[in-house]
């Protein structure tokens, strides 16, 4: 069968988790599909960005006459074209790693099935981070999405209990497949010390976290968590790693500054994986506050590495942390906080497996489907 996987919404190093998941699902199905064929749509001026999935016989790159990076020119483009451009190559399925799936002919009058994957309903629960037009632009696709596709893909079973609440005509499309987790093992290009010291920080001596600075992530309960530790003896010498990127930075930097908290905090930007992986493993609890996810991947790596993990139960995260994490009642009670810290650290470190994420598991999954 050939697939056809559509990668024109892709803006290299800007569309963030989403762009890895499916980068990661491409080479699950170079490495584990040796019955499928796979014909990749991108846009002129990506297309060396997806170079490297050559390598592999089962693929093959269709560069469509389109600029990606050019965004509503790229949806007018997908729309109009993309659906019969598919066609007159053979597709036979067509995967679209996003909400967004673009007019096609229906399958009763000839057309491609359509694979649509629904990551979160992000924007339904918290509308004030999206313009109008953008949130028209969402909740205008979801819909078409569960109308129009053969199947719906969704990455946690929160997820697919909030797609059917919403759009019912999705209950009896929509699959749960979680998301790959890949944690490399090899040699990384930069040593433990580097990193302690690119960041003044000592192994043991630090809280981590990573995430967005959007207000759902809720760093400001993390911000309160450390104005009360550092008058606690236990803790003077504790400091709060953030890796945060995207969102409202300089309202998490007046929020610190405020706090006079500013020896404390250590936002490093973003870091490479290899970094990281570092700050993970050497961490004395990985800290994740969120209150909404659609999966929610960096207390899963952590716990990989073997850090220590204080979170919430909130949307999904206590079900894909599969309940090894020490979890907070109140997402927002800071006392709650200290004393799951205290509940945490007395805990062992141990590395998670998480086989149910592995590259080849979610692959096979996928194929499955197609």
């Amino acid at each position: 069968m050939l697939i056809g996987i559509d990668l024109l919404w892709v803006r290299p190093g800007i569309c963030g988790g989403t762009e890895s998941v499916i980068r990661n699902l491409m080479t699950g199905f170079g490495r584990y599909d040796d019955t499928n064929e796979y014909m990749l749509f991108t846009g002129r001026d990506t297309v060396e960005t997806f170079r490297e999935y050559e390598q592999y016989p089962n693929m093959k790159i269709h560069v469509c006459d389109v600029d990606s990076m050019k965004r509503l020119k790229r949806i007018a483009w997908e729309n109009t074209h993309l659906d019969k451009l598919a066609r007159s190559l053979g597709v036979q399925d067509m995967l679209i790693p996003v909400y967004s799936k673009p007019s096609s002919l229906s399958v009763d009058k000839g057309g491609i099935p359509y694979i649509t994957v629904i990551h979160d309903l992000q924007a339904l629960h918290y509308p004030e981070y999206f313009s109008k037009a953008k949130l028209i632009f969402a909740k205008n696709s979801w819909k078409k999405a569960c109308i129009e596709s053969a199947k719906v893909v969704t990455i946690s079973n929160y997820c697919r209990e909030d797609i059917i609440k919403n759009y019912p005509v999705a209950k009896d499309k929509t699959t749960v497949i979680y998301d790959p987790i890949i944690v490399s093992e090899s040699q990384q290009s930069i040593t433990d010390d580097e990193v302690m010291g690119k960041y003044k920080v000592e192994k043991d001596k630090y809280f981590y976290t990573v995430s967005s600075m959007l207000p759902h992530k809720n760093l400001t309960t993390l911000i309160k968590v450390m104005k009360e530790l550092r008058d606690n003896p236990d803790y003077s010498n504790i400091k709060l790693v953030v890796s945060g990127v995207g969102g409202r930075k300089e309202e998490f930097q007046a929020e610190v500054k405020e706090a006079g908290i500013e020896d404390v905090v250590i936002d490093t930007g973003f870091v490479s994986n290899d970094e990281r992986d570092i700050l993970y493993k050497n961490c004395n609890l990985f800290l994740f506050p969120s209150i909404f996810e659609g999966f929610g991947m960096p207390p899963i790596e952590a716990m990989m590495k073997g850090a220590r993990v204080v979170t919430t139960k909130c949307s999904c995260i206590e079900e894909v942390t599969r309940g090894l994490a020490t979890y907070v009642d109140d997402p927002k009670d800071v006392q709650d906080w200290i004393e799951r810290i205290k509940e945490a650290q007395g805990k062992d470190r141990i590395k998670q497996e998480f086989d149910c994420y592995s590259l080849e598991t979610i692959t096979k999954q996928y194929i499955d489907i197609l």
